[in-house]
């Protein structure tokens, strides 16, 4: 039904506002609970907790997200965003024990944030597509950062502890919206193409830190041909990595019917049941026949 009248939009804004008020009120209890946790009389684990020690957890918290979203369960998915959360939470909580700020501050914080990184939405600005959009997002996040800030390095504000393939892609967008990258696809494969025959070279000589130094060059050029074609090269290499975990398990378990172990097999005996695991794949229609 389309809405027109006063009284359609009217419903509707109390619709949202009723949305809004039960957000609000789900989110103010739970910053009550942790604020329990943490207090006088709850939880000891809690109430032992630093920024510092809640680092792997956060981290683990937001890769089983992560990997919900790859599964496409959205059940589970409810479940690890409501985890993550519980990490942003205990470390706003632990700062407003420390008066540095508070829960308050940071969803005021992002409110504010993203009006003014979105003048497109809140103030009538015209954007052609989100590649703009990005620009225009680099230059205000630039003004907010400061002059010093703004012509800092090209890894400024990039986490150091990002993983290196998701590292290697942003800053590559970063020199890419200042205008430096290739043309075309084509400058950045014969650039991959290049650093795999200086890589070839270096193992000829057998020189290891020459050989290490090679190695991050190729896999390097390899993110970048992968942001042309619009690839996650962190994604890609997760999926890689998984699909060669089944077939090896494949291969293990074609051993184990055999009655043998898979150290014992030939290298070619190996080669023949992964081809056969390839083969078992691409029937049950995984895409991955032809890899």
């Amino acid at each position: 039904m389309v809405r027109g009248t006063g009284q359609d939009q009217a419903e509707a804004g109390r619709n949202e506002s009723g949305l809004s008020r039960a957000a609000g009120e789900a989110f103010a209890r739970f910053v009550d609970v942790v604020r329990r946790l943490r207090g006088e009389g709850g939880c000891p684990w809690d109430r032992e907790q630093t920024h510092r020690s809640l680092k792997p957890y956060f981290i683990e918290e937001t890769y089983e997200a992560v990997e919900a979203i790859d599964q496409g369960a959205p059940d589970k998915l409810r479940e690890e965003l409501g985890d993550v959360l519980l990490q942003i939470v205990l470390h706003a909580v632990i700062a407003e024990e420390e008066g540095a700020f508070t829960t308050t501050d940071v969803v005021d914080g992002i409110i504010e944030k993203m009006i003014r990184r979105h003048p497109h939405v809140f103030a009538g600005v015209k954007v052609a597509d989100s590649d703009e959009v990005l620009r225009r997002w680099e230059r205000i996040k630039g003004r907010e950062k400061g002059a010093v800030e703004a012509a800092a390095t090209l890894t400024a504000g990039i986490p150091r502890e990002l993983p290196s393939l998701m590292k290697a892609y942003k800053v590559q967008e970063r020199a890419a919206r200042r205008g430096f990258t290739w043309s075309s696809p084509e400058g950045a494969l014969d650039k991959a193409k290049e650093e795999l025959a200086e890589l070839a070279a270096e193992y000829r000589r057998g020189d290891r830190v020459r050989i290490g130094e090679e190695i991050g060059d190729l896999l390097f050029a390899v993110v970048n041909l992968a942001r042309f074609a619009g690839v996650e090269p962190e994604e890609a290499l997760t999926r890689t990595a998984s699909k060669f975990a089944g077939r090896f398990a494949a291969i293990e378990e074609s051993a184990r019917k055999a009655g043998r172990r898979v150290e014992d097999l030939e290298l070619s005996e190996m080669l023949s049941l992964w081809e056969k695991a390839k083969g078992d794949a691409g029937r049950r229609g995984d895409g991955c026949e032809q890899d």
